[in-house]
């Protein structure tokens, strides 16, 4: 299966593209382990104000929000303790944090995480969070309209570029639990 990169004029395999990932993301390329090959994660040089889903629609073609996700940090807080997660769903919607995560924490508040939790615990860029490279020890919560895509473009760890990658390797990232229901219109 190819990745649709028709869209884009600078594509390349990301084991290729290395050195435009953060540590985290380049590492987590390097040293990947799934059913999908590496070279089926297609690294896309894009520019870095046209990060935000709605404004890289607007300029790459809306046709492209279908085919893109965003992963937004969640922190659970129950009795002093707080698990901060990873949430995969459809650029089209919205994470489902008081429930569908919540719940799934056994957390008494869950709320998105600060900007600089994100960006500290992730070492990636805030716009840029992608799902592959994240802590190991993170849950990854992943909407199964995800994986059941072809191709999903998600951030790359910067703001400038995407990864564009197959949807059943997010059912494969470390700590993956594949949920209906947590994006929501």
């Amino acid at each position: 299966m190819r990745a649709p990169i028709g869209h884009f004029d600078n594509a390349a395999p990301a084991p290729d593209c290395l050195d435009a990932l953060t540590r985290p993301v380049a590492d987590a390329v390097r040293q990947w382990r799934g059913s999908v090959p590496a070279e089926q994660i297609v690294y896309v040089d894009t520019e870095p104000d046209w990060a935000d889903t709605a404004t890289f629609v607007q300029h790459y073609g809306e046709e492209l929000l279908e085919q893109s996700a965003n992963c937004v940090v969640v922190a659970g807080k129950r009795g002093g303790e707080t698990t901060l997660v990873a949430c995969v769903v459809l650029s089209g919607t919205r994470v489902d944090v008081n429930g569908v995560v919540r719940r799934h924490l056994g957390a008494r508040k869950a709320s998105f995480a600060a900007m600089d939790t994100a960006t500290g615990e992730t070492g990636m860029e805030y716009g840029g969070i992608t799902p592959i490279g994240l802590p190991a020890t993170w849950p990854v919560l992943v909407d199964s309209a995800v994986v059941d895509l072809p191709y999903v473009l998600v951030g790359s760890g910067r703001r400038r570029g995407k990864l564009l990658v197959p949807g059943k390797a997010f059912a494969e990232l470390p700590n993956a639990v594949v949920l209906e229901g947590l994006g929501v219109a």
